[in-house]
């Protein structure tokens, strides 16, 4: 197992509720197996508790303290048997235990010759792509935002919101776009005494609302569900099928964002997938930010059947001036092409990896080099 910490500068500072990016940290993982086959996840945490309790120093110290032991040595036929019988009993650290999981599914597709969209289900050759905008200074900076990134095709607008900037933000951009496919993220910014300004947000005929309540809330998303029009989606919340089970039970949420690092990689997403789509419950892919390498496995898990809205999956100049991988991401007419390569179906480009370099380690099943 190799681990790269990188720090790579964004396009420009990404703003939600709970503050602003102007760098993206990450781990990427590479596993290799005795043959020389290799594969690659990312662990999508971030510098800072916000989004999650998870960050990306403390996911390293625990990827290399624990759970690079319960792989590195390991044989399995599947990477879901050693999930089960390795990795998923690490409690929490869902983030870590995902960038393994993709390494390993990457691994496993490319050792069996296929794509990992076909190994894992994949149905559709293209995905449906949306954008996620972040909270601006002023309202016109937004508008000219979502009118850009209409004109490069984009099929779904979703904005952030919080406190003050929500209702007549959201006015705004139906004053111009009054039939684009619309959605709102809270990223847990409201609590059920703020019901009356989420329920001003019904009129706007939006595709959902997301994660309005507490990043681990089930119970009171269920009394906000009957209190308004708008649909909820859940994310935060959504950190296991268990969760996703509960929620459905509960009437939480009438729609699931799955986003593999939450969950804990391919493995769990898909098992949420699968529930989902037998009890009716639409989803579709978050994202986080990623790297070329991260987005391959949204984009992987963006072709299973379940997937029925656009899913936050950007073009790598979204978010980076030159992504670590080749080809680097791209849309066209609002699609991204699913890879039909072995694996995850790009190259990984390692003198832009080192070039973002903060630390690196080698873990051998005897040995650790940093």
């Amino acid at each position: 197992m190799r681990l790269y910490h990188l720090r790579m500068r964004l396009t420009s500072p990404f703003e939600t509720s709970f503050g602003v990016e102007a760098d993206r940290e990450c781990i990427l993982i590479r596993l290799e197996e005795r043959r020389g086959e290799e594969g690659w996840g990312e662990v999508v945490a971030s510098a800072g508790p916000w989004y999650s309790h998870e960050m990306a120093e403390c996911e390293w110290y625990l990827i290399v303290k624990y759970l690079a032991g319960e792989v590195v040595g390991s044989e399995f036929d599947n990477p879901e048997e050693l999930w089960n019988t390795r990795i998923a009993k690490v409690r929490g650290h869902n983030m870590a235990k995902a960038g393994i999981d993709m390494a390993l599914w990457d691994l496993y597709a490319r050792k069996e010759g296929r794509s990992l969209s076909k190994v894992i289900g994949g149905v559709k050759e293209r995905v449906e792509c949306g954008v996620s905008l972040g909270i601006r200074g002023r309202i016109e900076d937004l508008l000219d935002d979502v009118e850009r990134y209409l004109e490069l095709g984009y099929r779904r607008i979703k904005i952030k919101i919080r406190k003050g900037w929500d209702v007549e933000v959201v006015r705004r951009i139906r004053e111009e776009h009054s039939d684009i496919p619309l959605q709102v993220d809270a990223n847990a910014a409201y609590t059920l005494k703020d019901v009356d300004t989420l329920r001003k947000l019904d009129p706007y005929d939006l595709l959902m609302i997301e994660q309005p309540l507490s990043y681990d809330d089930l119970f009171f998303h269920s009394l906000l569900a009957k209190r308004i029009k708008t649909p909820i989606c859940l994310d935060e919340s959504i950190t296991s099928l268990e969760k996703a089970v509960k929620a459905f039970e509960m009437k939480s949420c009438e729609v699931i964002n799955i986003k593999p690092g939450r969950v804990g990689g391919i493995t769990e997403s898909r098992e949420i997938h699968d529930f989902c789509l037998k009890v009716g419950m639409p989803v579709w892919i978050g994202g986080m930010l990623e790297t070329g390498v991260g987005r391959a496995h949204l984009v992987a898990l963006a072709s299973l059947p379940g997937v029925v809205y656009p899913s936050d999956i950007s073009a790598s100049r979204r978010y980076y001036e030159r992504d670590i991988v080749e080809p680097e991401w791209s849309i066209e007419d609002g699609y991204m092409k699913v890879p039909n390569m072995s694996g995850i179906g790009v190259d990984i480009l390692e003198d832009e990896v080192r070039r973002h370099l903060v630390k690196y380690v080698e873990i051998r099943e005897s040995t650790t080099t940093i």
